[in-house]
């Protein structure tokens, strides 16, 4: 009998790696787009399947601590995994650096922003847009670049505060705001700025954004989710990821 079980067993696992398996992965909202393409690369490659949630990395850490499905996150920062590996919800020793963002001033409207983002200081613009920073560690970033440029105090009352990085996006793309910070992976393809007028700010202005990735303890032992996490190591991965102007 236990030799018929663990032939049924070999032929099961088998199947089910041949068809692959899904994995829930709660991605920072500035990682969106480079995901996607990762995602589909990821499937092709391996016939797992990726069901992608896109968010801000402190509602996701929420999240997870009220039992959200994930079973691996990406997120915009260093510090959340390494809280979260702390409280026993990320596996110890899984987490890493995918990706390191980058911060830009963009505005829909071309030559609206120059190459020095002294339209800040000028101040000639209704409403400036950026990510929540007390959920989004972009919008942390924004803050910093505005406090060290000396400028903060004046730009207070045009602020406009997105949940996350990709509404903070759609409120400059609508022009509810003229222009305002966003990842820079959400305007830039291949060395080239999609559209509009950006500034990429200076990294001495803003501590780095080193995005980590943790495999979560609902997904300790699943071979999809361990196989996401090795992919995005992968140099298929790394092309993608420096092409939407990351560092690695």
């Amino acid at each position: 009998m236990k030799v018929i079980y663990s032939i049924l067993v070999a032929l099961v696992a088998t199947t089910t790696a041949a068809r692959g398996a899904e994995v829930n992965v709660a991605v920072a909202a500035n990682f969106t787009a480079p995901m996607q393409k990762i995602a589909a690369l990821f499937e092709q490659d391996t016939g797992h399947k990726t069901i992608l949630s896109f968010g801000a990395t402190g509602k996701f850490y929420s999240q997870i601590q009220n039992g959200a499905p994930f079973q691996v996150l990406l997120t915009a920062d260093d510090t959340t995994p390494a809280r979260l590996e702390q409280e026993g919800l990320g596996v110890k020793g899984s987490r890493f650096t995918y990706a390191i963002g980058k911060l830009v001033l963009w505005s829909k409207r071309v030559d609206f922003v120059d190459n020095k983002g002294e339209i800040l200081k000028s101040g000639k613009f209704d409403r400036l847009a950026f990510a929540d920073p007390k959920l989004a560690p972009y919008g942390a970033a924004a803050m910093e670049t505005m406090t060290k440029m000396g400028v903060l105090a004046q730009l207070t009352p045009k602020f406009v505060q997105g949940e996350n990085i990709s509404q903070a996006f759609q409120f400059i793309a609508t022009e509810n705001a003229q222009l305002g910070f966003v990842a820079l992976s959400q305007v830039f393809v291949d060395g080239t700025i999609t559209q509009g007028s950006a500034w990429i700010v200076p990294t001495n202005l803003y501590a780095p954004i080193r995005q980590d990735a943790i495999l979560l303890t609902k997904g300790k032992d699943d071979a999809a989710a361990l196989a996401l996490l090795s992919y995005l190591r992968s140099d298929k991965a790394k092309t993608v990821i420096r092409s939407f102007g990351y560092d690695l």
